[in-house]
């Protein structure tokens, strides 16, 4: 029997997926540590959970470590401590150091997640990144931006999902972005190169360091477009066909670069760009599963459950590689204007004609209020065994169905 705890500041509806999925897991007791009250745990995982603590704080490790602790003697011991979100990770490595326990370490915990140390370290492997600087004074931001050259992206070293970051294209920009950020010592900004290509990304499942599995995913346009053009419609898409030698070398610096950040079992996210002269460039990686609904876009193109698959990994250090059978992608639909959802048109038409590909959809309801991200107010959720096929189904999603906000 193995004893697992899941941290889970909010019960959101992906983490959600992956608490059943360890929850489902033979031979497991689960216990689970949330700032929410078990009242707000939907009825089956209130069922399936041997014990929960509450927190105040999600994200602090001493509060971790005594919710540990606490359900450590309903459980009678905890042997895996898990969690899905960015900015926890290297709270659960510190409290894995201070408990015993296996899993990430506090070093590779904070290779991935400070992302001015990640670039450091992967360009001292020799490794492919933007050129960056991690700035306490405006005096060396405006130095770095002489030296690199407009555009600049300006984000916090340990973000997540593109929050915080801006594009910078001239001197105006710069200083509006500088007076937004406010870099200072102990409160550092990291300025980036700005890559002009293709954004991918690449995900790995490795066990005990040892790269086992990848996946490959297209967005269009990029996450930062997106983000500054209100108007954009994002999509995500997994292509069926990932072995292709045009992916070699994503592969080995996907890979190489696993290895030096010190990824040991576990399921990786990295973002990566194709530059125009056909060389890769790595943007950053999260020691933890995708976001955007990748995890579930992998589901589709391999008939299989992902969440299931990674709370497997985690817990047994198992995974049984899949076959693709399918290309699949996500549309996201974003909301035209300001105010709260009015109306979704162009739906009709888009059943008439995607209906026998739509495999899921979370459709924008009336009344609803902005989410503030580029996956927008709801999403359609395509696949077919032909990539082609659905390349056309997302452009034409993102063509003709319109969120209207008033």
């Amino acid at each position: 029997m193995k004893h697992v705890v899941f941290v889970a500041p909010f019960a959101m509806t992906t983490t959600l997926r992956f608490i059943r999925a360890l929850a489902a897991l033979p031979d497991v007791r689960l216990g689970l540590i949330t700032q929410d009250p078990a009242e707000k745990l939907p009825e089956d995982l209130r069922a399936s959970c041997a014990a929960h603590c509450r927190v105040a704080d999600g994200l602090s490790p001493d509060q971790i470590e005594q919710a540990v602790r606490t359900i450590a003697k309903t459980l009678g011991g905890v042997d895996c401590l898990l969690g899905t979100l960015e900015q926890l990770q290297v709270q659960l490595a510190q409290v894995r150091a201070r408990l015993g326990l296996k899993g990430l370490t506090v070093d590779a915990a904070e290779n991935f997640r400070d992302k001015a140390r990640m670039k450091t370290a992967l360009r001292n492997a020799g490794l492919p990144c933007a050129r960056h600087k991690l700035i306490a004074t405006r005096d060396v931001a405006w130095k770095f931006v002489e030296e690199v050259g407009y555009p600049i992206v300006v984000k916090p070293p340990a973000g997540a999902g593109a929050k915080g970051t801006y594009r910078v294209d001239d001197a105006q920009s710069m200083g509006e972005a500088l007076e937004m950020s406010r870099p200072a010592p102990g409160r550092e900004v990291l300025l980036e190169e700005f890559i002009v290509g293709e954004e991918y990304s690449f995900e790995t499942v490795c066990i005990r360091g040892r790269p086992v599995w990848h996946s490959l995913s297209t967005y269009t346009p990029t996450p930062l477009e997106v983000l500054r053009n209100p108007w954009i419609q994002w999509c995500v898409m997994i292509p069926r066909e990932i072995d292709s030698p045009k992916f070699d070398d994503v592969r080995r610096a996907g890979f190489r670069a696993l290895e030096v950040l010190g990824q040991g079992t576990g399921v990786s996210h990295m973002e990566w760009f194709r530059r125009k002269n056909g060389t890769v460039a790595i943007s950053e990686i999260g020691a933890r599963p995708p976001g955007a609904q990748i995890c579930t876009l992998i589901s589709y193109a391999h008939d299989f459950d992902f969440y299931r698959a990674w709370a497997r990994v985690m817990v047994f250090e198992e995974f049984d590689p899949p076959q693709r059978k399918y290309a699949a992608g996500a549309a996201y639909l974003r909301g035209q204007g300001t105010g709260r959802v009015v109306a979704i048109h162009g739906l009709a038409e888009l059943q008439k004609e995607l209906g026998g590909i739509v495999v899921e959809a979370k459709l924008p309801q009336a009344g609803q209020g902005p989410s503030g991200s580029y996956e927008g107010e709801g999403y359609v959720i395509v696949r077919h065994p032909e990539t082609a096929v659905v390349e056309r189904a997302l452009a034409r999603i993102v063509t003709v169905a319109r969120v209207e906000m008033a």
